[in-house]
């Protein structure tokens, strides 16, 4: 596309609004970045670095002379649709896209593109690693690089993670393949409820964005449903239901195309713990299938597959205690998922953080069956601990920093230590990877 000499909007000083004012200066056009919050000393490396590029930058405010006469605007991630500056786009007729979006309008490169609400960072990595042992495919979008960073180089695929924040101004993009891998409540406030939610993920499976190929999961009663209304060939993961499908059967997980099955790898292959994760497999097995993956490679792909950061990650052992860092799960559903990894054994619970306000009767239920200690910690400990205690759990210590967290589930010696907090991170830390950080220094620094 022509941009040269173009007035374009960028809005907000992030890492996806930087990627795209690059790309677009690159390419000629007049770029503007306005960021509605103050200039921070610690971002002047990356001021200069765009400065010197010839993009113009404000901080502080959106203001009339960067807004007016815009071709169109590209939109951080985290601003919502009901914003100020949202709605003085929506006034002056200024077209506002995602950052995956204008990579998509650019490239002639298939995107593979993963939403839902968890499992969307692991499914992306694995689909990465594994189609790395023939292609050329990047992880990218919320996860990764910003698929502008990528525009210029030489590869396959875009293994593009998709945030529905990313689907919402997204009105064109249509992968090759879309993957669904679940649908719970999360960003309701963003989206102004969570059939508005559902419906900026669901975009890219029906209608004029239909994909080539659409991968959901079969044990979520509404995807099973919505399944019906998707475009392209319809593959569904952990159920056998049709003729396209993977699943688990005599603790192995298999894949089943136009009826013909195909053992891929036994669970105890399978580095990656819990349902959760078997699901991000079968998943990762059908994209990878349908790019002509070899089973062979798809299994020892697997097998030497690392675990994303902060995602049940295994990091340390202390004599008998094992450390998880799951700092990712950021509200209850998240945090079941991993909750229910565990079977038969003493495991302490580091929770709490920033509320979001979310029902805990099915986490507290979890914890009954799976915990055995849950220690707390943040501004939700206080509505954690009374809808704990209201539905019969009582084995609860209260904390008021992760490091006295720590040195308690230590002194309790369990058989698992797990940091999955089921709540945002902003109350004591600038985000999930600086508390998964902390907690995993701390633990290292005290069993070392």
């Amino acid at each position: 596309m022509n941009y040269k000499n173009k007035k374009i909007l960028v809005l907000g000083f992030s890492k996806s609004g930087i990627s795209a004012a690059k790309y677009l200066a690159g390419k000629g056009a007049n770029v503007y970045i306005t960021e509605f919050k103050d200039e921070k000393a610690e971002d002047r490396e990356k001021i200069d670095e765009v400065t010197n590029l010839g993009i113009n930058i404000e901080f502080g405010g959106h203001s009339d002379e960067f807004i007016s006469c815009a071709e169109f605007a590209v939109t951080s991630p985290g601003i919502p649709p009901k914003s100020e500056i949202m709605q003085r786009l929506k006034e002056k007729n200024i077209k506002v896209i995602s950052e995956i979006e204008l990579a998509y309008l650019n490239t002639d490169k298939p995107f593979i593109a993963i939403t839902g609400t968890n499992g969307k960072t692991t499914t992306t990595a694995l689909i990465a690693h594994i189609l790395s042992t023939k292609y050329t495919a990047i992880p990218c979008g919320n996860y990764g690089k910003p698929p502008c960073d990528l525009l210029n180089d030489e590869i396959d695929y875009f293994v593009c993670e998709c945030s529905s924040f990313q689907l919402e101004y997204s009105p064109t993009f249509t992968p090759k393949t879309s993957i669904f891998t679940n649908l719970t409540p999360d960003h309701i406030d963003w989206h102004d409820g969570i059939e508005n939610y559902f419906k900026a993920k669901a975009k890219i499976f029906e209608g004029k964005q239909s994909p080539k190929y659409s991968i959901l999961n079969a044990k979520d009663e509404r995807l099973l449903e919505f399944s019906k209304k998707c475009g392209g060939k319809v593959f569904m993961f952990d159920g056998e239901t049709g003729e396209n499908c993977s699943y688990i059967k005599n603790d192995a997980i298999y894949f089943k195309q136009d009826g013909k099955e195909e053992l891929i790898i036994t669970l105890d292959d399978c580095p990656l713990i819990g349902n959760h994760n078997y699901q991000n497999v079968m998943c990762s097995i059908i994209a990878a299938k349908l790019e002509n993956i070899q089973t062979t490679a798809i299994r020892e792909a697997i097998m030497s597959f690392k675990v994303p950061e902060h995602r049940l990650e295994k990091f340390a052992q202390y004599k008998k205690i094992v450390f998880y860092n799951d700092s990712k799960a950021t509200n209850p559903e998240a945090s079941l998922v991993a909750i229910n990894s565990f079977n038969n054994c003493d495991v302490t619970l580091i929770a709490g953080g920033r509320d979001k306000n979310t029902d805990l009767t099915e986490f507290c239920e979890s914890i009954k069956k799976h915990i055995k200690t849950v220690i707390l910690i943040g501004e939700a400990a206080d509505r954690f601990d009374e809808n704990l205690k209201k539905n019969g759990f009582n084995n609860i210590i209260r904390e008021k920093t992760m490091q006295s967290a720590i040195d308690k589930s230590i002194e309790l010696n369990p058989d698992v230590v797990l940091l999955s907090p089921a709540c945002a991170s902003f109350d004591m830390f600038s985000g999930y990877e600086e508390r998964g950080k902390v907690f995993k220094e701390y633990v290292l620094s005290k069993i070392n």
